[in-house]
């Protein structure tokens, strides 16, 4: 019985695990950095 119950631990950790990994992985990022000088486009005269 104490196998079963092992194997259902398992099984929901790995659930959890997928579901973790799917949410969060690959996420753009939200902040945006700021830009340095040489990256703003250049200003019309």
């Amino acid at each position: 019985m104490w196998i079963l119950m092992l194997e259902a631990g398992v099984a929901f950790f790995l659930l959890v695990l997928i579901v973790w990994w799917t949410m969060f992985h690959g996420r753009p990022e939200t902040r945006k950095r700021p830009l340095r000088q040489e990256d703003e486009p250049p200003r019309a005269p």
